[in-house]
């Protein structure tokens, strides 16, 4: 890892299952990131302003309300208004196979579906955060 980087985990909507953004957050700062956990009930608006008071490199979101086509997007266009481009967006739920490719061209890096090992979704974090730090130092 180049640094320890600092990512935001949150529940946006009204989906109060929160054991895998739980699960997700501590397996995160476990591998070493620095996480911040934002809670249930959150609105896109509020995860935006989490993600700018912490100076967070990445943004998690946990969603499994079906209403990821909505909220996630929202989320991305939250941080662009708030000139964080910069903050790599990802996530996890139950996703239809249709809708990842939807998200990703909403901005979403990438979205994990039930099942993921853990070391998967730590690893790629690194390893993507890693490479865009080596982009914007090199």
């Amino acid at each position: 890892m180049e640094r320890r980087y600092r990512v935001v985990i949150a529940k946006p909507g009204l989906d109060g299952h929160d054991r895998g953004a739980k699960v997700i957050a501590r397996a995160l700062r476990d591998a070493g990131f620095e996480v911040i956990y934002t809670g249930l009930f959150q609105t896109p608006g509020q995860v935006a302003e989490a993600a700018l008071q912490e100076d967070a490199d990445a943004v998690g979101l946990s969603v499994l309300s079906g209403a990821h086509l909505t909220l996630v997007p929202k989320v991305v266009e939250e941080l662009a208004a708030r000139e964080r481009t910069d903050v790599l967006v990802f996530g996890g739920g139950i996703i239809p196979d249709d809708d990842l490719v939807t998200l990703q061209a909403a901005g979403v890096a990438k979205m994990f579906t039930p099942g993921t090992p853990l070391a998967e979704i730590t690893t790629w974090l690194e390893q993507t955060l890693d490479e865009r730090e080596a982009r914007v130092s090199g």
